[in-house]
């Protein structure tokens, strides 16, 4: 079962495929199977042309693996996991030549 634990929209900047970014939906993904349970850090990154375009783009779709074992999911590991979460999108960002503006949300977080 794949869950967003964490989600939110913020203004970004990216070039990717020839193509301007201006957002990016951050999350924080569980996905547990089996007695299995693994958490990643994921960032996507879509152009964002006005006001009202919410429209993704998977092809700007970057994620690190924070943790995977036996397990399930744990409010105690998710809230250790968020402390760390914007320097790793910070990172996975990075990579890429990108940004995420951390202070210019465009909507409000949502907590799954």
């Amino acid at each position: 079962m794949v869950i967003n634990v964490y989600e939110q929209y913020f203004e970004a900047e990216l070039k990717y495929n020839d193509v301007e970014r201006r957002a990016a939906l951050v999350m924080l993904v569980s996905d547990s199977e089996a007695g299995q349970i693994k958490y990643e850090a994921a960032a996507t990154f879509f152009p964002h042309r006005d006001e009202e375009d919410y429209a993704v783009s998977y092809d700007a779709y970057f994620s690190k693996v924070l943790f995977e074992g036996k397990g399930r999911r744990s409010k105690k590991r998710e809230a250790e996991l968020l402390e760390s979460f914007r320097s790793v999108i910070d990172e996975l960002a990075a990579e890429q030549g990108g940004k995420v503006f951390w202070d210019e949300p465009l909507r409000d977080a949502r907590l799954g």
